[in-house]
């Protein structure tokens, strides 16, 4: 009997984290390799399977534009894009932005997260009543990715509406997009290519002390990014830079709050929140799925994959793989080791991952000292989670210290 037959399609999973948890439960044991004829993809569930695809660029591509519809805004974002590039010109993007994205550079920010965390929360001091989403978990990311890259405070607004709709429900569900949904993302990406341009375009005439100024600079034997690969990073940067943050300080929150013994430990010992960030990438990933298309016919497990099908290596379900995590559905915030797959691997590990731990840690222990309590009031809202796991909004009722 067919994934289909048993009525295991991803189209019939409810977007809620729960279900989607006991599906990719089941897969594991009954169907670690599915075929989904009608979504036409394949979808992977076992950690070493998914590690593998992440790992094997030369079988597993990231470059989906032979099967997208050719569209001149979107190409023009995807040109520096990295997650959607393979060697060599992968190779190339991530060096020369290397060069600019250091752990130097990210390290000196931290004096500044915590000032724009501190500033957030004394918004809000004495009040009983706080939404995470938008009191703190969505503008510190968009205000030190702004800073970060030079970008106006009267420009950040803007991030979040070209987030929401190319970040839209379904954009998580259907996995090439069609014309249609095509056409309605270039005219968003025509926006944001024009703003970046215009930027890039200021910082070339006038450099300044900021990491597009830097970007543009940048060189590797003799090797520099034009103006239009420099598009494709800093829109990723301001769509991924903050979307996946933010997630994942809800999740922080949401994992606290299920699990208030741990939120009382962290307290007494915030030394402890590196592994406990950790914990909370492999226990509710905020970026479910990964997809690849295959270069060649192969075999995952007992499946031949042919050449030019889509995989989807579901990182949510390769983080609970019993397999490889003892115990994998308790949390646990001094678990070790903890190879968790929430940032990737392989060339595509996410080149931001310092940078979102850093913020998470600061807002997280800022939160822990400031408050001695702290409830999910009504209202939530989540995310569909067969793409981003995390809140779309999450009141809270705080008790200040």
């Amino acid at each position: 009997m067919t994934s289909t037959e048993r009525g295991t399609r991803l189209a019939d999973q409810s977007a809620d984290a729960g279900a989607m948890l006991a599906w990719f439960r089941r897969m594991r044991e009954s169907e670690p390799v599915s075929h989904d004829e009608e979504a036409g993809v394949r979808h992977v569930f076992r950690h070493a399977d998914v590690e593998r695809i992440l790992s094997d660029p030369g079988t597993f591509s990231s470059d989906f534009s032979s099967l997208m519809p050719a569209q001149e805004d979107v190409d023009r974002f995807l040109r520096g894009n990295l997650l959607r590039k393979d060697p060599p010109q992968h190779r190339k993007l991530r060096t020369l932005v290397s060069k600019a994205f250091t752990p130097g550079r990210v390290a000196r920010l931290a004096p500044r997260i915590a000032s724009v965390v501190d500033d957030l929360l004394d918004a809000r001091a004495g009040q009983d009543e706080f939404e995470l989403v938008a009191d703190l978990a969505y503008p510190l990311p968009v205000t030190v990715i702004a800073e970060l890259l030079g970008i106006p405070t009267v420009d950040r607004p803007m991030f979040g509406r070209w987030a929401d709709a190319l970040v839209a429900p379904e954009s998580q569900t259907s996995f090439i997009p069609n014309e249609e949904r095509t056409r309605s993302m270039a005219i968003v990406m025509r926006e944001m290519n024009a703003y970046c341009l215009e930027l890039i375009r200021h910082r070339r005439a006038r450099p300044q002390d900021d990491l597009t100024s830097e970007l543009v600079a940048a060189e590797v034997d003799g090797q520099r990014l034009d103006d239009e690969e420099i598009i494709g990073f800093v829109g990723l940067l301001l769509l991924a830079g903050h979307i996946t943050t933010s997630a994942l300080l809800t999740n922080v929150v949401t994992c606290l709050v299920e699990q208030p013994e741990a939120a009382t430990a962290l307290r007494a010992d915030p030394g402890g929140l590196a592994l406990a960030v950790e914990e909370v990438l492999r226990f509710r990933t905020p970026l479910a799925p990964s997809m690849r298309v295959t270069r060649s016919d192969v075999r995952i497990g007992d499946h031949t994959v042919p050449a030019g099908r889509i995989v989807l290596a579901w990182l949510a379900s390769a983080n609970r793989d019993e397999r490889v995590f003892a115990d994998p559905d308790r949390f646990d915030i001094r678990r070790t080791p903890n190879a968790h797959l929430s940032f990737g691997h392989g060339i595509h590990f996410c080149l931001g991952a310092p940078l979102a731990r850093l913020e998470v840690r600061t807002a997280v222990a800022k939160m822990l000292g400031r408050w001695s309590d702290i409830a999910v009031g009504p209202g939530a809202e989540y995310h569909d989670a067969r793409g981003i796991v995390g809140a779309r909004r999450l009141p809270l009722h705080v008790r200040w210290v």
